[in-house]
């Protein structure tokens, strides 16, 4: 797909656009909160499987999971943050303000939905957290918007296109949820997150040729 997808408006040309700086304060703020009450932070705001007794699923789980991320592993927040700063900033720039927040959040929901449907499946009462769902989201527009820049993978460190870039994760993840080889890792989340943004766009695309 073609940049002028995505094109809207122009946010400036700030290395940190303001959705993106809301979003890192906020995934900062709440991370503050986790380490101080984390048992009300986990209870009430992480996302639990539907079945699961007490603490049990609400409705707004499905949108404040992804502001949430695991405590006893720092990399788990810097990495979201960083990624979606890399991958977001010219995204907000092209899309605007509001599409950018409304695209991510779409994404951080549609991802929870997926991993819901896949702890009814598997039986698992294990919570969700992590803003994964919306980033992997933030790298699928990414690809689509800019498929033949060269971005570089971290390990190895292989330059290659962000359309193949795209490929390689996703496959990445499919592999790593189907197999079970990366336990504790809502694999199929991140690509609900992608599969949800995927559909966004596609809508958009269409109302735009109307």
């Amino acid at each position: 797909m073609n940049q002028h997808v995505f094109q809207r408006r122009r946010t400036g040309n700030s290395s940190i656009p303001d959705g993106i700086f809301a979003l890192l304060i906020a995934n900062g703020l709440v991370y503050a909160l986790q380490l101080w009450v984390p048992n009300f932070m986990g209870q009430w705001f992480a996302l639990w499987p539907v079945g699961s007794i007490f603490p049990d699923f609400m409705p707004w789980q499905l949108l404040t999971y992804g502001f949430l991320h695991d405590t006893e592993k720092p990399y788990h927040i810097l990495f979201n943050m960083f990624a979606l700063w890399m991958f977001g900033r010219e995204l907000e720039q092209i899309m605007g303000l509001r599409r950018f927040l409304t695209y991510f959040l779409v994404c951080i929901v549609g991802a929870g939905l997926v991993q819901l449907l896949v702890g009814v499946v598997s039986g698992s009462y294990v919570p969700t957290v992590g803003a994964s769902g919306g980033v992997f989201g933030i790298l699928l527009a990414y690809g689509m918007a800019f498929p033949n820049r060269m971005v570089l993978l971290l390990f190895p460190p292989i330059p290659m296109k962000a359309k193949y870039f795209v490929i390689v994760f996703g496959a990445m993840e499919l592999y790593f949820g189907v197999s079970g080889s990366d336990p504790g890792v809502a694999n199929f989340a991140h690509l609900g997150g992608m599969l949800f943004g995927f559909f966004l766009i596609m809508y958009w695309k269409k109302n735009r040729r109307r």
